[in-house]
């Protein structure tokens, strides 16, 4: 009997939900609901809608339902935000991690453990948003007051489908406060921020209390099983078997490349993630210095950096021509003749109001022409893509002959030469929905 599998994608610009199947050998799939997503602006911070998205969701699975039987379904998304419950109730807002709240407490929780020492125990990169300063705010804020659990938002979207509250691996190493040898939270981190340990599991008050009354050493892991791994069944939702994919979206579109070899990867979507599969976490000063993160993946670590992506790419087309189609803006740009370059990563790039009016101020000649500012920023991002694979050379102390790219960049020919000629690698573009289908492959082996 043919099974069929629902993946839930929702990235920071859009959400979709494709349903999948094995068919002579490979997969086969049917986007069957597509939906926008973005952030707005309230009380001046950056929120999600997280009911709008909810209620996204529930749609596309009754688009689903209407042609397919369902085996199983799974949610991935972005990482690091979350939603606050106490008890089955929502703290709101729901703070979408480009908003600036964090950024007075950073030097704070830097003084209450050094990033130094938080990067040995976790080897995750510095951003401004990681769950770590955005829990530590809400804690000065006083919402934590109360709070019994928080929730990842793909967490969270599927304890609204089977009343299950899970809490998964792979999103949560992004958040800085996972320790990488034991892959749980790690008490000391949360010690010293003096988050509420009833957070991060169960057993983890009492077995801080314990670590801290007789020095032993049988508390090093918050609790054994609090964070799941990918593939493990959660509950149900109208008959249909709710499941932990890789609930992190690059986690699942890195299980979903199928690559030949061990080779750099770019997961390009909002964010451009680069990065290779390793056996262990690689915290040396190299990786530390220049800001490369460990992220978990299925059964390996993803060391990998977050570089600013199509980001840069959307906002200026909000800004200069919306709703131009992206094939007249590639074209522009292929034809205009501006040189100059930023440096895509620069924070100034990270939520501006005006995304022209930061490329202005970040350049001496100022573009003439819409492709003068696409061109701009493609090769800019080409010159990202080689530097962060210099280092990552660097740092493992291997040589690549391949970059694989999938996501909606590795659609853009124009971008894909550019990163050939900047990096002098061989560009292998995968224009397949990767992440969907990590998610589908996740699914299927949990099924088996």
């Amino acid at each position: 009997m043919q099974k069929y599998y629902l993946a839930i994608d929702i990235g920071a610009s859009s959400g979709r939900h494709i349903v999948g199947w094995e068919e002579n050998g490979s997969w086969q799939t049917d986007e069957v609901y597509r939906f926008p997503n973005s952030v707005t602006r309230s009380d001046g911070h950056l929120i999600w809608d997280i009911e709008g998205l909810l209620g996204h969701v529930k749609a596309g699975i009754d688009k689903a339902l209407a042609k397919y039987e369902i085996e199983s379904l799974a949610i991935d998304t972005w990482a690091v935000d979350y939603v606050l419950m106490k008890g089955d109730q929502e703290v709101m807002p729901c703070y979408a991690y480009r908003d600036s709240r964090t950024k007075p407490v950073i030097s704070e929780v830097h003084n209450l453990m050094s990033f130094s020492e938080l990067y040995q125990r976790t080897g995750i990169q510095f951003q401004p948003f990681n769950t770590i300063y955005q829990l530590y705010s809400d804690k000065l804020a006083g919402r934590l007051d109360d709070v019994t659990d928080f929730l990842m938002v793909p967490e969270y979207l599927l304890y609204k489908l089977s009343g299950v509250k899970a809490h998964e691996y792979t999103n949560a190493t992004t958040g800085g406060m996972v320790n990488a040898k034991t892959g749980q939270y790690d008490p000391e981190i949360l010690h010293a921020l003096g988050l509420p340990l009833r957070l991060f599991g169960p057993d983890s008050e009492a077995a801080q209390n314990e670590k801290l009354n007789d020095n032993t050493e049988k508390s090093e892991e918050v609790k054994d099983s609090f964070l799941l791994q990918p593939g493990t069944v959660t509950g149900e939702y109208r008959g249909i078997k709710c499941v932990l994919c890789a609930t992190h979206d690059t986690a699942s579109a890195v299980e979903g490349i199928p690559m030949d070899d061990d080779q750099p990867y770019i997961s390009s979507g909002t964010w451009s993630l680069l990065g290779v599969k390793s056996p262990e976490a690689i915290t040396n000063k190299d990786s530390e210095s220049a800001n490369w993160s460990n992220e978990g993946g299925v059964g390996y670590v993803r060391y990998q950096k977050n570089i600013m992506g199509m980001w840069l790419v959307n906002r200026l087309r909000d800004c200069l021509c919306p709703g131009k189609a992206f094939g007249e803006i590639v074209s522009e740009a292929e034809a205009s003749v501006f040189d100059e370059t930023v440096d895509a990563n620069a924070q100034e790039f990270l939520a501006p109001e005006n995304m022209q009016e930061a490329f202005d101020r970040a350049l001496t000649t100022k573009p003439r022409t819409i492709g003068d500012y696409f061109r701009c920023a493609y090769k800019s991002l080409a010159l990202s893509y080689r530097d962060a694979v210099l280092e990552l050379e660097h740092n493992t102390g291997k040589h690549y002959e391949k970059i694989y790219i999938v996501g909606g960049g590795a659609k853009n020919a124009f971008l894909n030469r550019l990163t050939e000629e900047a990096s002098g690698k061989q560009v292998v573009a995968l224009p397949i929905e990767a992440t969907a289908l990590g998610n589908l492959k996740i699914q299927r082996k949990a099924a088996h």
